[in-house]
């Protein structure tokens, strides 16, 4: 059964990262290649603008479904991009075992 509407099959196979929280995201950032995160990287970016105006048509208390899993999947996209365009690695550089958690997720 697919996670993401059918304007954004191509992405289906990354599926694994439409997670809800940003602990999950990050989690799975941490347990991923980098290899992993450019082919993820490589897939979604072009489709990231696509994503924001196909998600704008539907009010943010009220997505379908489908339409909360490419939002996740576009907020994991976030999750990588520094890892893939800067650092070169999974974790943040320099940061041994520093830790942040979030207490309040944003809304989506």
């Amino acid at each position: 059964m697919p996670k993401l509407p059918a304007e954004f099959a191509d992405l289906e196979k990354f599926s694994d990262w439409c997670l809800a929280t940003e602990a999950e995201r990050y989690a799975k950032r941490l347990t991923s290649t980098m290899p992993e995160m450019q082919e993820f990287y490589d897939a979604a970016m072009p489709r990231l603008e696509d994503a924001c105006v196909y998600g704008d048509k539907f009010p943010l208390d009220d997505l379908p479904p489908d339409v909360r899993s490419l939002v996740h999947l576009m907020q994991s996209l976030v999750m990588v991009s520094f890892p893939v365009e800067v650092w070169k690695q999974p974790r943040v550089p320099d940061s041994g075992a520093a830790w942040a958690e979030l207490i309040r997720e944003p809304v989506v």
